[in-house]
């Protein structure tokens, strides 16, 4: 069975795909004298036969021992050496993963610093040397980060996809792992800004906006869109900033909700158009905290979501005069929400 490559071009040319054969697995092994559905066929590898546990029959011959080569008798103590080394990585596939490490132990002579640089052009060639560095500084940038393992692992393969196609030839390395990690957090539902990935990765935001317009345009990505498929989805708006933006603040789960459901009803009747989805979601919980009776400040907001206290307050005007339309009335009838409240120039504290 052939997987799909992760990350397919647009527009790939159609090109006539060959039938491909396999195994039957639904062919069971049987005994030929018993002729029991549910045989009880034993592997001898001592021997290498393969028998039927019930009568005795060689069934086959020359079976391949896959079992651990090295036996230990130890209990519970200590390492196990039957099973040596990590397991393999399927981003590394078509390289070689294991490692020779040469000891600095010479007597001084310098042997061991020559071997070690022989051994290392031998192992692997400059891109494969390239590609083990792309990855470590993505590990890294996402451990700093606080990003999850799937994150990592989906901008690697952006990145392996990359490198392959030769898309990014003459690009600051640091900018291209900037891009795949941003398109990684879009894809995995949980974005972040130009500013929060340039002030991660020290890479200006121009050179970042080009890598990601380059990566964008090639692979045909879409916010949301898997490795696999390339299927148009809902644009990452600001009502998926809200939680990490709302967590900083110490806001507490209601606010949230509400926020999201304001900037929704705000979206369809067209306010604050144009604005960019940092602004909009900093402006909102403004908005919906002087609502609902905890006030936060436009310099705490501004400080978590990185856009100044005038946008901030800019946006919540828009809203305000809009006012009614907003705010459902299941809120204000409970009491939750109170349209007194606000107030066309608030001052917090």
């Amino acid at each position: 069975m052939a997987f799909s490559k992760p990350f397919p071009l647009a527009q790939l040319p159609q090109k006539s795909q060959q039938p491909t054969f396999g195994p039957d697995l639904a062919v069971r092994l049987i005994c030929p004298e018993c002729r029991d559905p549910n045989p009880n066929i034993v592997e001898e590898f001592g021997s290498g036969d393969l028998v039927c546990g019930s009568c005795g029959l060689v069934l086959g011959d020359r079976i391949v021992d896959t079992r651990s080569e090295w036996r230990t008798f130890a209990n519970d103590e200590g390492d196990d050496p039957s099973r040596v080394g990590a397991a393999s990585d399927p981003l590394l596939e078509g390289m070689e993963q294991l490692d020779t490490v040469i000891s600095f132990r010479d007597g001084g002579s310098g042997i061991a610093r020559e071997l070690q640089r022989a051994a290392s052009r031998s192992q692997s060639s400059r891109s494969e040397r390239n590609l083990l560095t792309a990855f470590r500084d993505i590990g890294s940038w996402c451990d700093q980060f606080s990003l999850p393992k799937t994150i990592s692992d989906i901008a690697k393969q952006l990145y392996k996809r990359s490198d392959e196609e030769k898309l990014l030839r003459g690009k600051p390395l640091e900018a291209v792992i900037a891009a795949c990690i941003f398109i990684a957090c879009r894809q995995a539902h949980v974005p972040r800004t130009f500013r929060e990935i340039c002030n991660l990765t020290h890479v200006s935001k121009k050179t970042l906006g080009q890598c990601y317009k380059a990566l964008e345009q090639a692979f045909n990505l879409a916010p949301g869109a898997s490795a696999h498929s390339t299927s148009t989805a809902s644009s990452s708006g600001p009502e998926n900033l809200l939680v990490r933006y709302c967590n900083h603040l110490d806001l507490p789960a209601n606010v949230q909700s509400i926020c999201g459901d304001i900037i929704v009803a705000a979206r369809k009747l067209g306010i604050a158009d144009g604005r960019s989805p940092v602004s909009i979601a900093g402006g909102a919980i403004f908005f919906t905290c002087l609502l609902l009776g905890k006030p936060k400040s436009a310099r705490d907001i501004s400080a978590v979501a990185g856009v100044s206290e005038g946008t901030i307050k800019l946006v919540y005007r828009l809203y305000y005069k809009e006012k009614e339309k907003l705010v459902k009335q299941d809120l204000i009838d409970d009491g939750k929400a109170d349209l007194n409240r606000l107030v066309l120039d608030p001052v917090t504290k």
